[in-house]
């Protein structure tokens, strides 16, 4: 005597069903941390990531900007100290050329 088929069917049925709760339970256990830890996040007044990187690339621009402002700066100061050098040395050469 073999086991009966309607038993092996209904215990395949409970293990079906069990499988179907659990992975059910799974997904409502892993929307309720995710609940939890957003507000947990909203309530540390935490900045999404997307927020952040906007941010950080924003300040990257920034810095370039301020370096190339820097730089462009200095060539002007080297370019405003070139041309006194040569006026004072044109001033010489037309005070030797009225003698």
């Amino acid at each position: 005597m073999g086991p009966d088929p309607k038993i092996l069917d209904d215990i395949a049925r409970v293990a079906g069903g069990a499988v179907n709760i659990a992975s059910g339970m799974q997904q409502q256990i892993r929307e309720e941390i995710k609940s939890r830890m957003d507000d947990m996040a909203h309530r540390m007044d935490l900045v999404p990531r997307e927020d952040l990187d906007r941010a950080m690339a924003m300040i990257a621009a920034l810095e370039k900007r301020v370096e190339a402002l820097e730089n462009s700066g200095k060539n002007t100061e080297k370019k405003s100290a070139a041309p006194q050098k040569k006026d004072t040395a044109t001033k010489a050469t037309s005070k030797t050329k009225k003698k």
